[in-house]
């Protein structure tokens, strides 16, 4: 027998061995046996032959071997651990089928025309309906039935379809599906129908393709995506609104690749699909561009989708397809009352210009690319100032991109209502920067230079634009200009102008500018003595722009440059030095005249000036040059060899002076061992009341150098001598003076403290000192106590008017250090403990003097412990705000608050202990979850705060009766602090609402009480008016109403709230109080803002009244008559529509 006989015979179950042994030699490279070539040898009988006895072994494989075990343990054991014998194992089963699907795979390609594969495709059929058996260790089986598929679909067989199906669905289940496999069997899916149950099954799969951004991505995918619009009409539905719904969470430029897939999805499309395609999806995109939020997250995507089909108008039947769908929305769109939906029309409009259709004659195409114009020009005049903006925005884009065939007359009169009008539109800043933004766009179309280059002049006043947007944005066209080179810059705005703009203005303008003017006044190309030569030019045209300049050049250059500008600038100061000198020895000998003397003071000026650039160039590259070590040491190195030099030559000019010093402040104190070493001893010779000009330089100083430590010491003496000497005084005769003691500064030294504890570099070099330092400053300003208490105790306090200064500035100054030092220490609260013993001592040796004046306590003494009270309180809440305070500390605070309120003059302290409710209230809202141990405290300490609130209603209540006049200053001097509480208090609604009640209802129920009551005192008819302002109420009323209506409105509301759960919960029964209620109503409808407030209110209160009907007819009273008619008037009037 030939070797294709024998391979022939050994297809069947008898021979499986010889059968496999075949097929291995043929995956054996080093065996001549392959199996293409000779199925190729085969004849058409012995290939009929075959595929027979294959579909046969296949076959007979199968029941020796059900698919229903091909799921079980390839071993199964019984219970005795022993094998169990099956007719064919399951591996044996697997290599059958293997070589079965090699041999129908080789197969394939040697079917000829004509011939019969029958057996073939039934073979194939078998192998198909096994797939969902395969156990999932059958990884390489199951992918070379597949590659038996694949050449089955390609040869393009009969039968393919259920075939190409299975792999069509297998790459659809895949995790990471193959997507050139995908497109390969693309065309299977149009032979299953849409409405089947098997097409119903594959929806959900295909529509999370769309989902895939791998899909969207890659060719292939983008192509089978495309191909899907293809399948079905209703399909087409559900793709746009699968894409619609994720379109939001997509980047943008995973969009940029969506919208290509509509475009392409439209230009395959014809027939009925393309219709569905542009009336379901681009035009729904339409709709949705124009009907959309602007701030809406779907809106630029939409956009994004038609910006692409507006850019590619080029290409065939695009144009048509814009104007045919644009047609019947846009210009309605264009005139629609809502301004957002015109502002959104008018942008498509512009993006999509010229809409118009090939077809047109050109007469027609003329008359409508007229009427586009016209529209342009009257949304540039729309009422809306976005629309107007948008438009602008619009006219730029389309002067852009069609300026060629837009009449000369057209472009000249829209260029005029945009530089004329809408540049200096004083209604609206968005619309003038706008233009300024949007003219950006025309500048790049080379051709229309020319024609602006004449225009843009007239705009150079924008750039005193009150607005800083506008400015910005005019400062970015000018940068355009520049980058286009349209035309020269400051022949649109002039240097000095810019120069003017850039001493007084905001750092993102400054900016702006000084990248405009970088390569004038720094010309990096250029050599450094030019570099200084445009430095001496530009102090002398600006000195205050010049500093702006210097400051922002590092945005711009190197370190390395503004280090070589810097030496530079100290070489030349170097040479003036030599040449002011050598002019001095000259003038020895001979007469100077007065002119040559101005000429050297106006060269001093500059050289100051000078020094301020390099001062100023060196702090902005400071922190580059700690990664320049080599260039750090050789700047110090130069200056610091200098400096000694500057200090005497300039030692006559303070500006100079000023300069040096900090700029000393800059090096280490090594490098100035002279100068270091004075420093604190020029601090110590100051005069007491100097300005801080002259001490805050040398502060720095010490500070930077490492030396806080030393000024802290000579404060701590101070205050200590000064205590010293004050407690001497009253046995200075008994002493013998042996030694005279240098003069303590206390008042100095406290002016030293201050300057370091409110900038942040000498605030942290201040904290940074040991604590021993620090604890001897604490005790020295604490002890400042005693010096206070004795000058409150003192009934002539004016006597001693510099010494109680010393001491209030001296109780602050502890204060706001123990304050610093518990926020560097946190995990420590010595310090929140020494704050509650201040506060402890106020209460104890300052508030008895906070009386009323009489003979034993003077006004001035009473106005003393006021202050102290206040600074007291004062430091407590800046606690609270920072968010240091525990709950025990705000618990002291407000024990503080109500035993100073609950004084006799504690009146005078309402506004600071309402601001300290504020910030407990402020705090409370922002810590939204009380912290570890803190939940069962917080509903305390919110009871504390809203009882106090309440006392304090209570206190300026009782003060409007008792004094009235004084009663009213209170309420002018806490209206702020009122105003600031509640709007606290209103964030508490969510976050504690029993105390957004609590606060709620002693207003409304002082408001009430205070009404009713005046009105139970009217003794004439004629007094019963209705108010129509708070200053119409009664004193506490008015001041409540007048605080209220100025809040924001939800805090107003919170009131509303109040009175209507009053009503509602029948808390008032009388009518007195009703027409209380209805006053209070009058008063907040005269600002016409809560109009539907008013009226529900107003509804509940015409209930009860109907109640009270006949207790005022019966009544014998006159006034309580009158009261009831005129309440019902009044709500009657406010139920009118």
């Amino acid at each position: 027998m030939s070797k294709r006989e024998v391979f022939i015979d050994s297809v069947c179950i008898s021979k499986t061995e010889e059968f496999l042994t075949f097929i291995k030699r043929h995956k054996d490279a080093s065996e001549p046996f392959d199996l293409p070539e000779l199925l190729q040898e085969l004849q058409k009988a012995q290939r009929q032959t075959l595929w027979t006895k294959l579909a046969k072994l296949l076959q007979d494989t199968m029941v020796a071997c059900p698919a229903e075990r091909w799921n079980a343990p390839e071993v199964e054991q019984n219970d005795q651990n022993m094998e169990l014998d099956v007719p064919l194992d399951l591996e044996r089963t697997m290599q059958v089928i293997q070589c079965v699907t090699e041999v129908a795979k080789a197969s394939v390609e040697t079917i000829e025309d004509g011939d019969t594969y029958t057996s073939l495709l039934d073979c194939a059929n078998m192998l198909n309906d096994i797939l969902s058996f395969l156990p999932k260790s059958k990884a390489a089986l199951r992918e070379s039935i597949h590659q038996l598929f694949k050449c089955w679909w390609t040869k393009g067989l009969h039968g393919k379809e259920n075939l190409g199906l299975t792999v069509f669905l297998a790459c659809l289940r895949e995790p990471v599906p193959d997507m050139k496999r995908l497109w390969a069997f693309h065309k299977v899916l149009l032979s299953v129908p849409f409405e089947s149950e098997q097409g119903q099954g594959l929806v959900n799969q295909l529509l999370l393709c769309f989902l895939n951004v791998n899909f969207i991505r890659r060719d292939e995918g983008k192509s089978f995506l495309v191909f899907l619009f293809s399948w079905d009409l209703v399909f087409i539905r559900l793709i746009h609104k699968t894409v619609k719904n994720q379109l939001q969470y997509l980047h943008k430029p995973v969009v940029e690749h969506l919208a290509e897939m509509y475009f392409r999805a439209w230009k395959k499309a014809s027939g009925t699909f393309l219709e569905e395609i542009e009336s379901t999806c681009i035009q729904d995109f339409m709709q949705n561009g124009i009907r959309l939020h602007r701030n809406s997250p779907v809106m630029p995507k939409i956009r994004q989708i038609l910006r692409y089909f507006h850019n590619q108008k080029f290409r065939q039947g695009v144009d048509k397809m814009l104007y045919r769908l644009y047609r019947p929305i846009l210009w309605m769109a264009l005139k629609v009352p809502n301004g957002e939906v015109r502002a959104n029309a008018t942008l498509l409009f512009a993006e999509a210009f010229p809409l118009k259709d090939p077809d047109m004659d050109v007469a027609t195409a003329d008359e409508n690319l007229q009427r586009q114009l016209d529209t342009l020009f009257s949304l540039l005049e729309d009422q809306q100032p976005l629309v107007r903006s948008t438009a602008v925005l619009g006219t730029c884009t389309v002067l852009s991109k069609c300026w060629v065939f837009i009449p000369n007359d057209i472009i000249a009169d829209l260029l005029k209502k945009l530089v004329q009008d809408l540049a200096v539109d004083a209604s609206s800043p968005d619309v003038r920067c706008s233009v300024f933004m949007s003219l950006s766009i025309i500048l790049d179309n080379e051709l229309t230079h020319s024609v602006l280059e004449n225009v843009l002049p007239l705009l150079k006043l924008s750039l005193h634009d009150s607005s800083e947007k506008v400015r910005v944005a005019f400062v970015d066209l000018l940068l355009k200009i520049k980058a286009v080179r349209a035309t020269k810059f400051w022949k649109v705005c002039s240097v000095e102008h810019l120069l003017v703009r850039l001493e007084r203005d905001s750092p993102s303008v400054c900016k702006r500018i000084v990248n405009l003017l970088f390569n004038t006044f720094f010309p990096v190309n250029q050599p450094c003595s030019v570099w200084v030569e445009r430095c001496g030019v530009l102090i002398d045209m600006n000195p205050k722009a010049a500093r702006q300049f210097y400051l922002y050049a590092y945005l711009y250059t190197s370190p390395n440059n503004l280090g070589k500008l810097m030496l530079s600038i100290r070489q030349c100061l170097n040479a003036c030095i030599q040449k002011a000198r050598n002019q001095d020895a000259d003038a020895n000998k001979e007469n100077v005249s007065d002119e040559e003397g101005e000429e050297l003071a106006s060269d001093m000026a500059s050289r100051a000036r000078l020094l301020e650039i390099v001062l100023i160039l060196w702090r902005s590259i400071q922190n580059s040059l700690e990664g320049h070590k080599d260039i750090r040491d050789y700047l110090i190195s130069k200056f610091a060899s200098v400096i000694p030099e500057y200090m005497r030559f300039f030692q006559d000019d303070h500006d100079c002076t000023i300069a040096l010093i900090h700029m000393a402040s800059l090096l280490p104190a090594a490098s100035l061992p002279t100068f270091s070493g004075g420093v604190l001893s020029r601090l110590r010779k100051l005069e007491v009341g100097a300005c801080a000009s002259l001490y805050s330089q040398m502060l720095d100083c010490m500070c930077s150098w490492g030396r806080a430590s030393h000024v802290l010491e000579l404060v701590t003496d101070w205050l200590t001598d000064s205590l010293d000497q004050s407690s001497a005084k009253d046995d200075s005769a008994r002493r013998v003076r042996i030694q005279e003691s240098t003069e303590a500064k206390p008042d100095l030294g406290l002016n030293f403290l201050h300057y370091l504890l409110t900038n942040t570099p000498t605030q942290e070099a201040v904290l940074n000192v040991p604590s021993d330092k620090l604890k001897q400053l604490l005790k020295a300003l604490s002890d400042f106590r005693s010096e206070l208490h004795s000058c409150v105790s003192a009934f002539d306090p004016p006597a001693r008017a510099r010494a109680t200064e010393t001491a209030l500035k001296a109780f602050g100054l502890h204060k706001r250090l123990l304050i610093h030092l518990q926020n560097k220490y946190p995990e420590d609260r010595a310090f929140l403990q020494e704050l509650e013993l201040s506060a402890a001592w106020v209460v104890e040796r300052i508030l008895p003097f906070l009386v009323a004046p009489s003979d034993i306590i003077s006004a001035q003494q009473v106005t003393l412990a006021q202050r102290v009270v206040e600074s007291c309180v004062t430091l407590l809440r800046d606690v609270v705000i920072v968010g240091l305070g525990d709950a025990e500390f705000k618990g002291q605070a407000l024990d503080l608050c109500s035993v100073v309120l609950l004084s006799e003059r504690g009146h005078l302290c309402i506004p600071v202990i309402l601001s300290l409710l504020s910030s407990l209230a402020k705090e409370r809202m922002d810590q939204r979850t009380p912290g570890q141990g803190q939940e069962e405290q917080v509903p305390v300490l919110i009871g504390v705060l809203t009882n106090l609130f309440h006392k304090t209603l209570q206190v300026v209540a009782l003060k409007l009766r008792q004094e009235p006049e004084e009663g009213k200053q209170v309420c002018v001097s806490s209206r702020a602090a009122l105003s600031d509480f509640l709007s606290a208090v209103q964030g508490l609604a969510t976050v504690q609402p029993e105390g957004h009640h609590e606060v709620f209802s002693s207003l409304f129920a002082g408001i009430v009480v205070e009404i009713s009551h005046s009105l139970r005192k009217v003794s004439h008819v004629e007094q019963l008016v209705t108010p129509e302002t708070p200053d119409d109420l009664p004193p506490l009323s008015s001041y409540i109403m007048d605080v209220l209506l100025k809040c924001p409105p939800a805090v107003t509301r919170s009131l509303f709230a109040m009175t209507q759960h009053s009503l509602d919960t029948d808390e008032i029964d009388n009518l007195p109080a009703l027409a209380a209620v209805t006053h209070l109503l009058a008063v907040a409808k005269q600002t016409g803002q809560f109009r539907a407030d008013v009226k529900s209110i107003a509804v509940s209160v015409k209930r009860q009244m109907d109640r009270h009907c006949a207790e005022a007819a019966g009544s014998e009273e006159e006034i309580l008559k009158k009261l009831y008619t005129s309440t019902v008037k009044t709500v009657d009037d406010m139920l009118m529509p």
